[in-house]
């Protein structure tokens, strides 16, 4: 794992993505890092879910991955394999 400061630092940048390009409620935002056995393919995994809206487009989620892409490199100095998944309001189920 990262040192403890690279994962603060990251876990910033994350939140201010979340909260700036795709517009989420900070008490939506939520960042979880588990530890693994690598062994195969990118040594990072980012998994994001997020709610579909209008202001989310293609574009808007683009720059969302690029800009993910280098607080990753930048703060952990890996490339990580990052998927987005995208669910409509009525299709969400959750608590807590």
């Amino acid at each position: 794992m990262p040192s403890d400061k690279a994962l603060a630092e990251l876990t910033e940048q994350c939140t201010e993505l979340c909260t700036g390009i795709l517009h989420a409620a900070l008490v939506n935002v939520h960042v979880i890092y588990i530890a693994v056995q690598h062994g195969r393919g990118h040594p990072v995994s980012a998994e994001i879910q997020y709610r579909l809206e209008p202001f989310r487009t293609t574009p808007v989620m683009k720059e969302f991955m690029e800009r993910l892409d280098d607080a990753i490199k930048g703060n952990i100095g890996l490339t990580a394999r990052i998927r987005c998944f995208g669910y409509a309001a009525s299709s969400i189920h959750a608590r807590n």
